[in-house]
C-alpha cells in the first residue's frame, strides 16, 4: 500500500493504492481519494506506511512524534452512547442547538451544576471531540435553555414515538413535586404548600408524567402556588392531543383527581386510579357505603351503583408508624408541661398566661389540638385528652382507600391497588432528580422558560441515570460511583511536530472495562483532535476574594 501523487498543472491529486498481482501481472487498485487532506495528514499517512512494520518503536524513537494525556473520555462517552441508544440524541438533532443541549444532558448526569460549570466541565472532558461542537461559553448555554423550552413538544413527542412506535401505552402515572428556590428573582417563583418543609422560601411546581415503567415522558414547570389539580389538564391534553392516546388509565394520588378532572377524563373516554383522603373515607362510613371491619382484610372492594369501585387496605406497618409518631407528639407536649409548671413554680413573677399560651402552641405545632386541651388552675397547668376522639381517630390508623372507574370484568382489585403503588417510581424519580444525583436545586436560572429548559434536562439525564442503574445492577458501585469511575479513563493525545493530531484511547483498566461491558458500550481506539477551546466568560480568580 502506497500513497500514488500526481501534479498536474496547479492541480494535485493525492490517491491512496495497493498493489497486487493477478495471473502473473502486477496490477494497482485505488483504495482511497486522499486530494481533500492536508499536506500534513498526507506525510503522516507515507510515513505510516513507510515504517508499517515497527511504526511504534520509529515512534518512540523520533522527536517528530510525542504524547501527553488528554481530556476525560469515559464518561463522556459512555453518556453519549447510552443517549444515542435511548433516542435522546435523535430527539435534539444533530444542529448546534441540539448538540448544546445533549452537552448540557450528559454534564447533569456526570457533573451537577449550573450552566457556568457545564463549561468548565467541558474543558477537562473531550465534549467537543465526541460531540463536534465547536468552541461555547455559559451564555449559549442560557441561550440554549430557551431552545429546549420552544421545542419541548417536538423533543417529548420524539422520545415518546421512540419507547411507543406502534401502540401507545394504557396507563399514565402523574405526580407533581415542589422545589424551592434560593432566590427571589425567579418568575415562576410564589409561596405554595411546600413539599421541602423550607419555611419562608418561595418555589416553583414540577409536574412528571410517566410511564408504568417510571420511565419520564414529559416534564412541565409551573408557578409555586399552583394547586395539584391544576396541573391535571394539561397532562391529559398532552396524552390525547400530542401523543396521541384514545384509550388510557390516569394514576394520580389524593387530591390530584377530583370531580372535575374526572368529568374532564370521562369526556375523552379515559379512566383514572386515584385514593381518597381521610375527610372522604369518615364520610363514606357515616353515609354507610363502606363498613370499618372491610379495611381488616387483606384486600377488600365496594362497588357503587354508579360503576365506581373503592379498593381498601389497612397497612399494618404504617398504623405502628402513625401510632408512634402520635405518642411521641404526645410525649413533647407532657415534657413541655412539666418543664413550665416547674419554671412557674420557682418563679412568682412569672405569668402563667404566657406559660399557657407556650404549651397551647406547642399542641397546635404538632397538630394535637384535636385531642388535647389545657387550662390554668391558679400557678398550675393542666392536660386532658379526649380519649372518645382520640379512639375513634385511631381506627383509621394506616387505612386507605382507592378509588377508580375501571371495570372489573377487566382489572382486578390486585391489578388497581398495584398500578397504584407504581406511583412510588414517581416519588423515586423526583428523589433522584431534584436532590441525590441530578440536582433540580439550585435552578440557578431566572426566566421562566429558561426554568422549563432546565427541568427538561434534568428529565433527559434521568432517562439515562434509570437505564444505567437498570444496567449495573449488579456492579457494587452507585450510578454516580461508576461515572466518577469512568471520568478517570483520559485519552492520549499525540502530537506531531508539536501539534495535536489525534486522541489514542488506552486499554482501560478492569475496574472501567466490567463497567463499560456492562452498559453495553463500546470505546472507540480513537477520537478526532479538534483543539476546540472551550472556556468561561466569567472568570473565577476576578471574583475571589484575598484572605
Amino acid at each position: 500500500m502506497y500513497v500514488d501523487t500526481c501534479r498536474t498543472g496547479k492541480y494535485i491529486r493525492h490517491l491512496l493504492r495497493e498493489s497486487y498481482r493477478e495471473g502473473g501481472k502486477v496490477k494497482h487498485r485505488t483504495i482511497a481519494n486522499l486530494s481533500d487532506c492536508a499536506e500534513e495528514e498526507i506525510n503522516a499517512i507515507r510515513l505510516a506506511l513507510q515504517h508499517k512494520h515497527d511504526l511504534v518503536s520509529h515512534i518512540a524513537a523520533s522527536d517528530f512524534f510525542s504524547t501527553r494525556q488528554g481530556l476525560s473520555v469515559g464518561s463522556v462517552w459512555l453518556v453519549n452512547d447510552i443517549a444515542r441508544q435511548l433516542g435522546i440524541s435523535d430527539a435534539l438533532g444533530p444542529s448546534r442547538d441540539g448538540k448544546l443541549a445533549l452537552w448540557q444532558v450528559i454534564a447533569r448526569v456526570i457533573d451537577q451544576g449550573s450552566r457556568l460549570s457545564a463549561v468548565r466541565l467541558a474543558g477537562s472532558h473531550a465534549a467537543c471531540d465526541i460531540l463536534g461542537i465547536g468552541s461555547f461559553n455559559e451564555d449559549h448555554l442560557y441561550a440554549n435553555l430557551d431552545w429546549l423550552c420552544n421545542n419541548q413538544a417536538d423533543i417529548e413527542y420524539r422520545l415518546f414515538k421512540v419507547l411507543y412506535p406502534e401502540t401507545p401505552p394504557r396507563l399514565f402515572l402523574y405526580d407533581v413535586t415542589s422545589t424551592y428556590l434560593e432566590g427571589e428573582f425567579n418568575e415562576l417563583a410564589a409561596f405554595g404548600y411546600n413539599r421541602d418543609k423550607k419555611k419562608g422560601k418561595m418555589q416553583i411546581v414540577v409536574g412528571l408524567l410517566c410511564d408504568e415503567w417510571g420511565r419520564p415522558l414529559s416534564i412541565e414547570a409551573f408557578t409555586g402556588n399552583t394547586q395539584d389539580t391544576a396541573t391535571f389538564d394539561s397532562q391529559v391534553r398532552k396524552a390525547a392531543e400530542r401523543f396521541g392516546c384514545s384509550e388510557v388509565t390516569f394514576v394520580g394520588d389524593r387530591g390530584m383527581i377530583k370531580s372535575r378532572q374526572i368529568e374532564e377524563l370521562a369526556g375523552r373516554g379515559f379512566h383514572y386510579i386515584t385514593a381518597i383522603t381521610r375527610a372522604q373515607i369518615e364520610t363514606l362510613l357515616s353515609k354507610d357505603i363502606i363498613q370499618m371491619e372491610l379495611f381488616d382484610s387483606e384486600l377488600a372492594e365496594v362497588e357503587t351503583e354508579k360503576e365506581l369501585r373503592y379498593i381498601l387496605r389497612r397497612n399494618p406497618l404504617r398504623a405502628e408508624e402513625i401510632h408512634k409518631s402520635r405518642e411521641q407528639r404526645f410525649d413533647r407536649v407532657w415534657r413541655e408541661l412539666k418543664i413550665q409548671n416547674e419554671y412557674l413554680a420557682t418563679h412568682s413573677r412569672a405569668k402563667g398566661e404566657v406559660a399557657l399560651n407556650r404549651i397551647i402552641a406547642k399542641i397546635v405545632n404538632l397538630k394535637l389540638s384535636e385531642w388535647m386541651s389545657c387550662t390554668l388552675n391558679g400557678r398550675t397547668i393542666s392536660l386532658s385528652i379526649n380519649q372518645e376522639a382520640l379512639v375513634e381517630s385511631m381506627k383509621l390508623d394506616g387505612c386507605y382507600a382507592l378509588k377508580t372507574d375501571l371495570p372489573k370484568k377487566d382489572f382486578s382489585k390486585e391489578i388497581i391497588h398495584d398500578r397504584y403503588k407504581d406511583l412510588a417510581r414517581v416519588e423515586w424519580a423526583f428523589r433522584i432528580s431534584k436532590t441525590v444525583e441530578l440536582e433540580m436545586r439550585p435552578v440557578n436560572v431566572r426566566n421562566a422558560n429558561r426554568t422549563r429548559g432546565h427541568a427538561l434536562v434534568v428529565m433527559l439525564a434521568y432517562r439515562i441515570v434509570l437505564e444505567l442503574s437498570k444496567r449495573w445492577h449488579d456492579i457494587e458501585l452507585t450510578v454516580e460511583e461508576a461515572i466518577n469511575e469512568l471520568s478517570s479513563l483520559c485519552a492520549t493525545e499525540i502530537l506531531v511536530d508539536g501539534k495535536p493530531r489525534c486522541n489514542d484511547i488506552p486499554q482501560p483498566r478492569p475496574s472501567v472495562e466490567a463497567l463499560l461491558s456492562a452498559a453495553r458500550v463500546r470505546l472507540p481506539e480513537a477520537l478526532p483532535c479538534s483543539g476546540t477551546v472551550v472556556a468561561t466568560r466569567r472568570k473565577i480568580v476576578k471574583n475571589r476574594r484575598n484572605p
